[in-house]
């Protein structure tokens, strides 16, 4: 999995970095078809802000989360995506389940 790292009005350390990586890779844990993240670290006057977009065969997932503390907004990003990856991989393997085809009677 590719992850792209932009920070806007901050410096991002290389412990920012690692943080973002460790965080953003336990994602791959739950589905295994993430290709690519795109991670935006933002501070303002709101607060410190954390917003995503992961990108899965057939499907794109947004989130973002404000905190007044980076790492905490950067752990309810990924607990926000955590859970829509999810619900992303469930309504997949529903669906499949329900195309398969079932086995007919034989009539004599």
């Amino acid at each position: 999995m590719q992850i792209n790292l932009t920070g806007h009005h901050i410096d991002l350390t290389d412990s920012m970095k690692a943080y973002v990586n460790e965080k953003v890779l336990k994602l791959e844990r739950h589905f295994d078809q993430v290709t690519d993240t795109h991670v935006i670290l933002t501070v303002d006057s709101g607060g410190h802000k954390a917003e995503a977009t992961v990108h899965m065969s057939g499907n794109n997932v947004f989130a973002d989360c404000v905190a007044d503390d980076m790492y905490a907004a950067i752990d309810g990003l990924v607990d926000k995506l955590d859970r829509q990856v999810k619900k992303y991989k469930e309504k997949l393997k529903n669906h499949l389940h329900h195309k398969q085809p079932q086995p007919q009677e034989i009539i004599e």
